[in-house]
C-alpha cells in the first residue's frame, strides 16, 4: 500500500505498481487476511487494508440526515446475516402531483456552509488520520439523481420527472441547492479527493432520454463540480448501472475520474480517456462470486490489458467484494491483482 503511489495515480503520474482500491463488506474474508473478524475488532479493517495492498479508501459523508419526508424502498440482503433486511415499503407522497409541489430546500432545509465544513473537516481528518496509508476521500452520495430516489422512490421520482420534465425542474433546483451548500462545505476542506456518487442509470441504461440529462442533470453536475475544482479538488464521478451513453458528458462537465461497474465499457474509457482521467474497477464480482478460479484470472486479465497503460488506472471490482464470494476466490483475486500489479508490460 502507498498513499503516494495513489497520489501519482490521481494525479496522472504512471505509478511504480497499478494501485488498488476495493469497497469491501465481507468480513470472513477479512479474518482470512489478518486472522481478526473486523466485527470484533474493528480495527481489523485498517490492517486488512495495509495488507492487501489499498492505495485508497472510497467514502461519502452527506452530514447529518434530512429532517422530513423520505421514501423506504426497503433493502435487500447486504451485510453477512441479513442484519440489514427491511421488508418495509412507505412512501408519504400520495402522487406525482404531490412530489412536483415538493420542495426539497425549503423542507430538509440548506445547510450553513461554515458549519457544515467544520463538520466535514473534523470527520475527514479522524479518517485520514486513522488510514495514513490510503487517501482517504471525501464524497458526497444524494447528488441529485440519488436524492429523488431517497425523498421519492424510484416510481414516484419517474413518473413525476417524465410526466412534467419542466415542473419536475423546480423539484431538481431545491435538491441543487442543498447539494451545492454541501460541496461549498466540502470545498473549504483540506479533503484533496472527492467521489460525487449519483446513481444516475440503471444495469440497462439510462431511465429517462438522453435528452432530459442533459437539460436538466448535467448543467448542474458542471456548477457543483466548479466550486470543487476551484478549491483544487480531484473529482471521480461514481455511479452503479450503466453509464456508457454519458461518459463524454461527465467528462466535459469537469469529472475527472470515473468509479464503475463492469456494466459500463471499460474499453470505450480507456480509448477515450486513458491519458488524461483516473479509472477505476471494473472487475466483474459475479466472476467472483459464482466463477471458478478461471473465471477469477480472466477477469483480473481482462482489466489488467485494458488498465495497464494508463497512469490513473485503479483495479477494484467493479461495485464491491460482499460477504457471499467464496473466501477463496476472493483471495485468489487480491493475490491476482498483486501479481499483475507489478507488471506494466
Amino acid at each position: 500500500m502507498s498513499y503516494q503511489r495513489g497520489w501519482d495515480a490521481i494525479h496522472l503520474r504512471m505509478p511504480d505498481t497499478i494501485p488498488h482500491t476495493e469497497y469491501c463488506s465481507h468480513p470472513r474474508l477479512v479474518k482470512a487476511v489478518v486472522g481478526v473478524d473486523p466485527r470484533e475488532d474493528p480495527s481489523a479493517w485498517r490492517r486488512f487494508y495495509d495488507a492487501t495492498n489499498y492505495d485508497l479508501l472510497w467514502s461519502t459523508d452527506d452530514g447529518p440526515g434530512w429532517v422530513g419526508p423520505t421514501t423506504n424502498m426497503g433493502h435487500a440482503v447486504f451485510q453477512e446475516g441479513g442484519t440489514d433486511y427491511d421488508a418495509d415499503i412507505s412512501c408519504p407522497f400520495a402522487d406525482a402531483d404531490e412530489v412536483l409541489a415538493f420542495r426539497p430546500d425549503e423542507v430538509y432545509g440548506v445547510p450553513d456552509v461554515d458549519e457544515r465544513a467544520a463538520y466535514f473537516q473534523e470527520r475527514w481528518d479522524a479518517a485520514q488520520a486513522a488510514y495514513p496509508n490510503q487517501i482517504y476521500t471525501g464524497g458526497y452520495y444524494k447528488t441529485v439523481f440519488s436524492a429523488c430516489i431517497a425523498a421519492f422512490g424510484w416510481d414516484l421520482f419517474l413518473t413525476a420527472g417524465g410526466m412534467d420534465p419542466q415542473g419536475f425542474d423546480a423539484v431538481l433546483e431545491g435538491f441543487y441547492r442543498i447539494s451545492e451548500a454541501n460541496f461549498r462545505a466540502w470545498a473549504k476542506t483540506t479533503a484533496p479527493v472527492f467521489i460525487c456518487h449519483d446513481d444516475i442509470v440503471w444495469t440497462s441504461g439510462p431511465v429517462f432520454r438522453p435528452e432530459w440529462y442533459r437539460q436538466y442533470v448535467f448543467p448542474r453536475y458542471e456548477r457543483l463540480w466548479d466550486i470543487l475544482k476551484s478549491a483544487g479538488k480531484k473529482i471521480l464521478f461514481c455511479s452503479d448501472g450503466d453509464f456508457t451513453p454519458f461518459v463524454h458528458d461527465l467528462a466535459a462537465a469537469g469529472a475527472d475520474g470515473f468509479i464503475f461497474e463492469p456494466l459500463t465499457d471499460l474499453e470505450l474509457i480507456v480509448r477515450e480517456y486513458g491519458e488524461s482521467k483516473v479509472i477505476i474497477g471494473n472487475v466483474d464480482t459475479r466472476a467472483l462470486t459464482f466463477g471458478g478460479s478461471a473465471e477469477v484470472r480472466a477477469e483480473v486479465e481482462r482489466c489488467w490489458e485494458l488498465g495497464r497503460r494508463c497512469p490513473g488506472y485503479f483495479c477494484a471490482v467493479g461495485n464491491h467484494i460482499p460477504h457471499n464470494v467464496p473466501v477463496e476466490n476472493a483471495l485468489l483475486y487480491l493475490q491476482l491483482i498483486e501479481d499483475y500489479g507489478t507488471r506494466r508490460s
